[in-house]
């Protein structure tokens, strides 16, 4: 009877989790590059009372075994890199990736995040930087006096500017390519770091080696889909109060058997 009980525990606990990762999709559904997580779930460990292909008493091979389960576990958390809808913007630091691809930003302590969110701004000394003031890998400053501001898909960045005839070529941005960018660690702040299940970038300009195209002038919208959430979060509810109604079962058969005389 406490197998049952300890059981239908480990359930709930699985979808708890499930719901509230779900309830995270939801909260970032209009967070710019949000990436939806996916949980995946695994039986745990089955105790073999009678190992399959075991021999009988009769001399006879068993065609099955009696293995009993303990539950379930809750074995990763795993981001969906599926490509947003590109949301118009019209402003020209405004980016967006139309493909596979990050870009680079250097961190406070001097390391390099990735990050798919492309809402850049111009800080005090022209340098292109995040909304917390994290500047762009490579480093793009945008002279004063600019007029006009110009990215191609190709991340070649040039810009207008006053009492000059040619544009003037800024730089380039470059983007970094993961073989697994589900195992990026994500911090937060539409930041990933790189980890050893990432495996290491590969630099390059937009456009090559796989990478996506930059788009100036749009956002990447988030790629959770509202729907898929609500239906996953109706059916983890679900099964939660299943898993609560076998514990209260549980709990009454063993009343039954405590009153009996």
């Amino acid at each position: 009877m406490l197998r049952s009980l300890n059981t239908a525990a480990t359930g709930m606990d699985s979808q708890q989790q499930l719901i509230d990762t779900l309830s995270n999709n939801l909260a970032n559904v209009n967070t710019v590059g949000f990436k939806v997580s996916r949980p995946q779930f695994q039986d745990l460990l089955y105790e073999n009372i009678r190992a399959p292909g075991m021999q009988s008493a009769a001399g006879t091979i068993a065609p099955s075994g009696i293995q009993i389960g303990n539950g379930s576990a809750l074995v990763s958390v795993e981001k969906s890199f599926t490509e947003g809808a590109m949301k118009v913007t019209n402003k020209d630091t405004d980016l967006a990736i139309a493909g596979k691809g990050f870009f680079r930003i250097q961190m406070s302590d001097g390391s390099t995040g990735y990050t798919r969110d492309g809402t850049l701004k111009r800080g005090p000394d022209g340098r292109i930087v995040t909304g917390e003031g994290l500047p762009l890998l490579p480093e793009i400053v945008v002279p004063p006096n600019t007029e006009n501001l110009r990215v191609g898909i190709d991340g070649l960045v040039t810009a207008k500017v006053q009492g000059e005839i040619e544009p003037r070529n800024l730089g380039q941005i470059q983007l970094a390519n993961f073989i697994n960018p589900a195992g990026l660690d994500a911090i937060g702040r539409n930041l990933y770091l790189q980890t050893p299940s990432s495996g290491e970038p590969l630099i390059s300009n937009p456009g090559e080696n796989g990478t996506g195209n930059v788009e100036q002038g749009q956002l990447e919208s988030s790629n959770v889909n509202i729907v898929d959430e609500m239906v996953q979060m109706i059916m983890g509810q679900r099964a939660y109060e299943l898993n609560s109604k076998v514990i209260k079962t549980g709990d009454e058969m063993l009343a039954s058997t405590n009153q009996m005389k």
